[in-house]
């Protein structure tokens, strides 16, 4: 029975473990996506979330937080420049996102030995999955919504569209009657 075994060994001792964690976590944040096994993949993302976390929390904190913060995350990844481009780069892209900075996309499995591939990618770095949604608004609202010049605005908009088509219609029409002669 597992009871409470939350930690996926992944087949090595802890300190192989944690080297290729930061390893891979470093590669993530620097290539944006990589291909790992799923069971990787899913160790992955319970190693890096956190720390993305932690970058996005310090420009809402104080300059001390911000330094432990910066100093934790050093602790786990292991590499500054990583460290740098976490907390620019990518706390600036998420700092929106509640949680949920990574997607994990199966790929099927590999040739040589049939294990389960999968990508791991930071979510708001992918410019296919965003390029037709829209920016997400805040999900805050207010008693006071201004819903009648909402209301207001809708009516009145309709209008011009159609009195402009139909300016463009007549135009239209008059360049063929000019052409013709």
């Amino acid at each position: 029975m597992r009871h409470g075994k939350k930690v996926n060994h992944l087949g090595r001792k802890t300190a192989h473990r944690k080297a290729m964690l930061a390893n891979m976590a470093c590669s993530l944040i620097e290539h944006k996506r990589i291909n790992t096994t799923v069971a990787k993949a899913k160790a992955l993302k319970q190693f890096v979330e956190p720390l993305i976390t932690k970058a996005k929390a310090e420009n809402n904190i104080s300059a001390e937080k911000g330094t432990h913060n910066r100093r934790i995350a050093f602790k786990n990844l292991r590499n500054k420049y990583a460290v740098t481009e976490l907390f620019s780069t990518v706390a600036e892209q998420v700092g929106d996102r509640p949680g949920g900075y990574t997607r994990i996309i199966k790929l099927g499995n590999r040739l040589g030995d049939n294990a389960d591939m999968a990508m791991i990618e930071l979510v708001d770095f992918n410019e296919l999955y965003n390029a037709g949604k829209p920016k997400k608004k805040s999900t805050r609202r207010s008693r006071r919504s201004g819903g009648k010049k909402e209301e207001e605005a809708k009516v009145d908009a309709p209008a011009a569209p159609k009195e402009e088509a139909a300016e463009a219609q007549a135009d239209v029409e008059n360049v063929t009657d000019d052409s013709e002669e």
